[in-house]
């Protein structure tokens, strides 16, 4: 079904889009929501994602991998961003403290940041599958620990809990302090 979607969105047709909706809309919507809390900005950003997948569904591969963690990802860093803007831009003392904080950038610490984010991959996926899906629910999908325990049937102290001695096992895992 989605090489189907994928080639109808390639094709420009509208069919494609409307599947896409029909079959991802539920997991966008809970991705953005747990991140951006408020549902006009929700809304917003989910409009914005449909329109990146629209524009960058060539970049798409399914060589790279499935296509429902390609557009997870989209999502994700989407909402990120949004919520990135929307700080920001509610404060511009702060966008123009930020701007004179930023650290340039150089091809030795790009490459060192691809690294470290490499080993940390590596690292989470020696994790058992529970331990790995409360890593991303915290770190990566921005979820409260309230939530992440109402969804696992936890409560809140138990999910701290373990994530604490999660973060203690991916230090010692990784050789050192976390950064």
């Amino acid at each position: 079904m989605d090489d189907q979607m994928i080639e109808l969105i390639k094709e420009r047709k509208d069919d494609g889009m409307r599947i896409l909706q029909q079959q991802y809309g539920g997991l966008m919507q809970y991705i953005v929501g747990n991140i951006l809390k408020d549902t006009r900005d929700t809304e917003e950003c989910i409009s914005d994602i449909y329109l990146l997948v629209w524009n960058k569904i060539e970049s798409y591969s399914n060589l790279k991998g499935k296509f429902s963690t390609w557009l997870t990802t989209i999502t994700r860093n989407t909402a990120v961003n949004y919520l990135k803007r929307k700080s920001i831009a509610s404060n511009t003392a702060c966008a123009e403290l930020t701007e004179d904080l930023s650290t340039p950038t150089t091809p030795e610490l790009d490459l060192l940041n691809k690294e470290r984010a490499s080993q940390l991959l590596k690292t989470i996926q020696t994790l058992s599958i529970r331990e790995q899906h409360l890593f991303y629910r915290k770190y990566y999908y921005l979820q409260s620990t309230a939530q992440i325990g109402a969804e696992l049937g936890m409560t809140e102290r138990s999910v701290e809990g373990k994530l604490y001695r999660l973060r203690k096992k991916l230090q010692k895992l990784l050789g050192g302090d976390l950064a």
